[in-house]
């Protein structure tokens, strides 16, 4: 198996005794700090879970177009359902995946109630009438991974020397959830590798499991570096609101997912978790011996942060998905949540995934 460098973090030993405790939670001070990624084991999902999640996603992605386009996310308001290879954007281009989107099952608020754009965020998802048994598994199944990382969550305010419950205001009730299930076809000959283009999450945490296949990579010091599935295991990178909460003490990081070969399908689950969507992030008070490593939150001109979490995750969905937002939301709305007209100028390592 191909080998990666980051680090390796137990769930269990973060919730046991405090001679496993203590040292597993300096092990992810140091993963969130240095890298901003890392692989969870001792979650509690069993591998025949993980494997049923990702056999049912194979299911899905192999129904007849017209099936899945009936739940296509154009038809949503609430950014859920599906989209073809090359629909969402990455850096103004497109990534080459399709996938289905879910997040919290809700009813949608009536107009009148609605007083800012990020509310229209609030809905029911779209499921395919051909498999009946979708809902109650991925409703499920974001329920559990929903639960891991609000156990990391709290592990995290340990971390940073904080009351256990510093982050439960942002999220009490109803945290922002958002699970896809992913398929990556094979590159064409000569096409484009970008599966994926270089980007941060702008959550507090994703959780993303894997098939069998290569593809994603995360960005180093050192460069690109490949994160390989580990049987069984997670991989978990830090979001912009935890990076925007530590005051850059903890490290969002770029990430990327280059195509599979030719021949080769590549599938995947990730979710995401913020702050309840009416929530403002907590800018937390750092002991003096963490502020003076703390960076502050890295700065970016053509996507600036929000602590205001409703308007981090509306913008974050306009940029991804123009035809969502052309149809369902008024022009002004993407001035006011600053989408560049010009495509940010990349390296050539990220305009190339290698």
């Amino acid at each position: 198996m191909e080998h990666s460098p980051l680090p390796i973090i137990d769930l269990a030993a973060l919730n046991g005794a405090p001679d496993l405790r203590r040292p597993m939670q300096a092990r992810l001070a140091a993963a969130a700090r240095d890298v901003g990624f890392f692989y969870l084991v001792g979650h509690g999902l069993s591998k025949v879970e993980m494997l049923e999640t990702l056999a049912l996603a194979e299911r899905f992605f192999a129904l007849p177009e017209q099936e899945k386009l009936a739940v296509q996310m154009v038809n949503s308001p609430h950014f859920r359902g599906y989209n073809r290879v090359g629909a969402e954007l990455t850096r103004q281009r497109p990534d080459l995946r399709e996938q289905f989107d879910i997040m919290n099952e809700a009813q949608a608020l009536p107009a009148a109630l609605i007083r800012e754009p990020w509310q229209r965020l609030i809905g029911p998802n779209q499921w395919p009438t051909t498999l009946p048994e979708m809902k109650g598994h991925l409703l499920a199944w974001q329920e559990r991974l929903s639960d891991i990382t609000l156990t990391l969550l709290a592990a995290f305010a340990e971390v940073l020397k904080q009351p256990a419950n510093v982050f439960d205001d942002s999220i009490r009730g109803a945290p922002y959830q958002h699970m896809k299930l992913i398929h990556y076809p094979g590159q064409e000959a000569g096409g484009s590798s970008q599966g994926v283009g270089a980007h941060k999450d702008p959550g507090y945490l994703t959780l993303v499991m894997q098939d069998n296949h290569s593809g994603l990579e995360v960005e180093t010091a050192d460069g690109w570096i490949s994160a390989p599935p580990l049987p069984g295991a997670l991989v978990v990178n830090i979001g912009e609101l935890l990076e925007l909460a530590s005051n850059g003490y903890l490290k969002a990081t770029l990430h990327r997912v280059v195509s599979p070969p030719p021949g080769v399908s590549r599938l995947s689950c990730a979710f995401f978790i913020a702050a309840r969507l009416d929530a403002t992030v907590p800018l937390l008070t750092l002991s003096p011996a963490l502020a003076e490593q703390a960076q502050g939150p890295e700065s970016d001109p053509t996507n600036p942060l929000f602590n205001q979490v409703g308007e981090n995750v509306l913008k974050g969905r306009l940029r991804s998905h123009p035809d969502v937002a052309a149809r369902h939301y008024a022009a002004p709305y993407a001035s006011n949540y600053a989408v560049p007209s010009q495509p940010r100028e990349l390296s050539k390592e990220q305009r190339e995934p290698a």
